[in-house]
């Protein structure tokens, strides 16, 4: 009997559903399609029928949850506000909430962490690649646009805030994921962007005018 669009769906949800779990279990090189099988209830054939490897099916797992570049970018960046670096603070410190309160999105990104990119895993390493280089385009546009505006430091360069920025984060989010989440992360990590923004920031000189 052919399977309903419906019904299809619901057989691909529920192999990306166990593959989250095995994966986050076992990891991604010591998980079998035989034992995502055996979690989702299908059978091998019914998870090559929507996914022609493991690495698709991980593709298709890591397509799940954007990382937080993404989650970052996505909001008022390229707007005439007046701060630029506001806007890229508070975006950031939004995202941290969203992670501290997402437990699949934890579970995702603890996999990835965790996943040992050899010969098969190179797709999934590129796609990466690819996705923090246009984000990496992104904040340095905002960056620019900073510094354009009179609100950069001049011992900042674009360039170096973005990666700073790109370190402190991955270092705070590996360090709560993958050792025991030991610290609020979302107040902590608004505190240490706090920080690092204050650094970032040119003090104005009294009467000084900003460049809208």
């Amino acid at each position: 009997m052919r399977r309903t669009k419906a019904e299809a769906e619901e057989t691909r949800r529920k192999i990306l559903s166990a593959a989250e779990r095995v994966f986050y279990k076992k990891g991604v090189s010591g998980t079998t399609l035989e034992e995502i099988a055996s979690e989702a209830g299908v059978t091998r054939g019914a998870i090559y029928w929507h996914f022609a490897n493991k690495t698709d099916l991980f593709l298709a797992l890591y397509d799940e949850v954007p990382l937080p570049q993404e989650d970052m970018v996505a909001r008022d960046i390229e707007t005439e506000a007046s701060d630029t670096l506001a806007i890229v603070e508070s975006a950031i410190g939004d995202w941290l909430e969203m992670l501290a309160k997402d437990e699949q999105r934890q579970r995702i990104l603890t996999i990835m962490l965790r996943c040992d990119y050899d010969d098969e895993m190179l797709t999934v390493l590129d796609r990466q690649k690819q996705m923090e280089e246009r984000h990496s385009a992104m904040l340095d546009l905002a960056f620019a646009r900073a510094l354009e505006r009179g609100q950069l430091q001049e011992s900042w360069t674009p360039a170096s805030a973005v990666r700073t920025l790109h370190w402190m984060m991955l270092g705070l989010c590996t360090e709560w994921l993958l050792f025991g989440r030991r610290f609020d992360l979302a107040a902590e990590g608004r505190e240490t962007l706090r920080r690092l923004f204050a650094s970032f920031r040119r003090v104005q000189e009294k009467n000084e005018q900003v460049p809208a």
